[in-house]
């Protein structure tokens, strides 16, 4: 499913500026596909016990190919990167730091060949974070995240459906939980209302008119 999502992102991305340059070579979705195969030949057993999975990988590409990418590269990469951790999330994989592709020029190679090199690789400070509508990251760590409209919690949102203290994401049993603190208007995970609820990676919280997204 999550390559299924991955292809009808890809429709929408290739609509327009890009149709041209997908018309024949190398398909994005190929190099999608070799990303899960990645994931799958890679994991490992973590200190957890849960399933441990590459996070950072070398695309290597012909130039003709390179050349063709180059000037959607960002959007293409980070279609990629959500295809990545979609696949690990229907999967149960655990990533140990931030998930990173990128497109690396390779001459030996003739167009419509790549190779893929995926490699395990912390990120500084934990991987954990709590990803917020415009980009911004608050990183998790031991300490409990308060998410509400009271200028003194961790995650300040100025939504009058948002109570003061609205919801708190906190460590739980090496990952972390959401709990809803009496909230008003209540706390969703993937849409559904939920008093707590234990995070996996990709999971949507919902406090008032914002979706906050957790990676792990």
């Amino acid at each position: 499913m999550g390559l299924k999502r991955f292809e009808q992102r890809l429709e929408r991305l290739v609509e327009g500026t890009f149709s041209k340059a997908f018309r024949s070579g190398l398909q994005p979705v190929e190099i999608g596909r070799k990303i899960a195969r990645a994931l799958d030949d890679g994991r490992t057993v973590g200190v957890e016990g849960g399933a441990v999975v590459p996070n950072s990988f070398d695309v290597f590409v012909s130039s003709a190919d390179f050349d063709r990418f180059e000037a959607f590269a960002d959007a293409l990469t980070k279609e990629l990167v959500d295809a990545a951790r979609g696949h690990a999330r229907e999967e149960g994989y655990h990533f140990v730091g931030p998930v990173s592709v990128e497109l690396v020029e390779d001459t030996k190679l003739g167009p419509g060949r790549l190779e893929v090199e995926a490699t395990i690789a912390g990120g500084e400070g934990g991987s954990r974070a709590l990803v917020l509508p415009d980009g911004a990251r608050v990183q998790l760590g031991e300490a409990s995240v308060v998410i509400g409209r009271l200028t003194e919690c961790d995650i300040t949102l100025a939504d009058p459906r948002v109570s003061r203290r609205h919801a708190e994401v906190r460590p739980d049993y090496g990952g972390h939980k959401v709990v809803d603190l009496g909230s008003m208007n209540g706390t969703t995970v993937n849409g559904v209302a939920v008093r707590e609820h234990a995070l996996v990676e990709g999971d949507t919280i919902g406090v008032g008119s914002t979706v906050i997204r957790y990676e792990a």
